[in-house]
């Protein structure tokens, strides 16, 4: 493990209470205002303590495309959220070695952390329908709540029978969010093509990435 491996926000320090820490994964290439809104309602929602973004090192899901360098992925996402008092970006994926997968990452802060302090997993509900195939699925079920963050209308039906039909023991929570539509393929593309990003995420990231030239052709 490398030399970062914890940098990890210090709770669940008084084992009288019980302390609720959101995981916001992924690849963050780059993070946006969907990714923002989704941490904030589901902070309300699940009285979350805190959040955690964890940008990804090198994601199971994502070998068959190039990502954005590792480090400038978690630059963006420190510039993202620094506002938030709530919100904490680690480096903890980054600085692993070889593929990173959710299990694994689940293990190691269920390790870190007392008791006391219990996991909730942030995703969206397209990737709900899919869990039950990833890498050690039960032990997702058995070490975190998971919070599935859907469109406005969307059926969340099928995710339901896909958990159901797995036999396994996923205690998942719906959250509505709007602010889903954004998508970070939608703004890599359109800095590629010069049009505007402008509201789709902040402006200090977009600073960032005019600076380091990220996204253009």
């Amino acid at each position: 493990m490398a030399r970062h491996e914890i940098q990890l926000p210090d709770i669940g320090g008084d084992p009288g209470r019980e302390c609720r820490l959101g995981i916001m994964g992924g690849t963050f290439d780059p993070i946006h205002y969907g990714h923002l809104v989704t941490a904030e309602q589901a902070r309300e929602a699940l009285a979350l303590d805190l959040v955690l973004f964890m940008p990804a090192g090198n994601p199971a899901f994502k070998q068959d495309r190039p990502v954005t360098d590792a480090e400038d992925r978690y630059a963006m996402t420190v510039l993202a959220t620094a506002a938030n008092p709530s919100f904490y970006a680690s480096r903890f994926e980054i600085d692993r070695s070889g593929v990173t997968y959710t299990a694994e990452t689940l293990k190691l802060l269920r390790a870190h952390y007392p008791d006391n302090v219990k996991l909730y997993f942030i995703t969206g509900a397209d990737a709900i329908i899919d869990i039950v195939t990833w890498h050690d699925a039960s032990s997702i079920a058995s070490l975190a709540t998971l919070i599935a963050a859907t469109r406005p209308g969307y059926d969340i039906s099928q995710a339901q029978a896909r958990i159901a039909q797995s036999g396994l023991d996923f205690d998942v929570r719906y959250i509505q969010i709007p602010a889903l539509a954004i998508s970070s393929t939608n703004i890599r593309d359109r800095v590629r093509l010069g049009k505007s990003i402008r509201y789709l995420t902040s402006e200090s990231v977009i600073g960032y990435m005019r600076k380091n030239r990220l996204y253009t052709v």
